[in-house]
């Protein structure tokens, strides 16, 4: 038999493809995302994949804001399948630009999102979790949740965030055989960095370093892994009992993480600005 697995974010992308995946493996998926259309499609294919009938899956669209929202699903989610197995929070939005002209009300839903969205899933089931002595906790992070990258602020902060939150419970949760982990990718070939990368205005000092990071970043996104073959290696990882504390999708995010640990501060910045054509 085999998990039922809980993903936020599901709707497209490399969420939509995981969700996908896993219910050719055989697994069940419960999951959400703010996009409706989104969701009713993923649940047509999933049905498609398990067989109409079953209606194996379940899929509602709500935000991740939604708190109550958040405790409902749950408790649908157990009332239907009688436990969850794995808990993946996917759910997460970009943030871009200079810090110095941030607007600090776009960020705090930015941090509101990727990092207390992570936290109100996590929080919801680990009750179930433990008391069926067992399961995974997984958190989408990002190498910039441990390098990070200028004109991404915000998001370095989301990450860090995210990081240091799971490392932490991984010490409470450990002893009720609940394995804590975290996927850290560096590009995927979506949507995603398009939709957040706005040049600063005309006269900002920051402006031809900020559109040079851009033109580089889509040229690296070019050569990313597809949604499909990131979505390959995160299923590979839910599929583990135990999975590493610390996973990559991706070559660039396992190398600079490694040059991270090895290298000097000022050798390691220098190649990162001269990588993004920034210094």
């Amino acid at each position: 038999m085999g998990q039922v697995v809980v993903i936020t974010g599901l709707a497209d992308g490399m969420g939509r493809e995981v969700a996908r995946m896993l219910a050719k493996a055989g697994d069940t998926v419960a999951g959400f995302d703010m996009s409706a259309e989104g969701i009713d499609t993923l649940q047509k294919e999933l049905d498609e994949i398990s067989g109409p009938a079953a209606r194996r899956h379940y899929l509602i669209p709500l935000n991740i804001t939604d708190r109550q929202g958040i405790h409902r699903f749950r408790d649908e989610v157990l009332a239907k399948y009688g436990r969850v197995d794995t808990v993946l929070s996917n759910v997460g939005i970009g943030f871009f630009g200079p810090f110095e002209e941030v607007d600090l009300e776009a960020a705090l839903k930015c941090l509101e999102i990727n990092v207390i969205g992570a936290a109100a899933i996590f929080q919801a089931f680990l009750p179930a979790l433990r008391k069926q002595g067992g399961g995974k906790l997984i958190a989408m992070s990002s190498l910039v949740g441990q390098i990070p990258f200028p004109f991404e602020s915000i998001y370095s902060a989301s990450k860090f965030a995210i990081e240091g939150m799971v490392m932490s419970l991984r010490y409470e949760v450990e002893p009720f055989g609940i394995r804590v982990a975290l996927i850290e990718p560096a590009q995927v070939s979506t949507t995603f960095a398009a939709k957040i990368h706005k040049l600063p205005p005309e006269g900002s000092p920051y402006l031809e370093r900020a559109r040079r990071f851009i033109s580089r970043d889509n040229v690296l996104i070019k050569t990313a892994p597809t949604p499909i073959q990131a979505a390959e290696k995160i299923a590979r990882i839910l599929h583990e009992d135990r999975p590493a504390f610390h996973n990559q999708v991706d070559f660039m995010s396992t190398l600079f993480l490694f040059l991270n640990r090895i290298l000097p501060v000022g050798v390691r910045d220098a190649i990162l600005l001269n990588h993004m054509d920034i210094k």
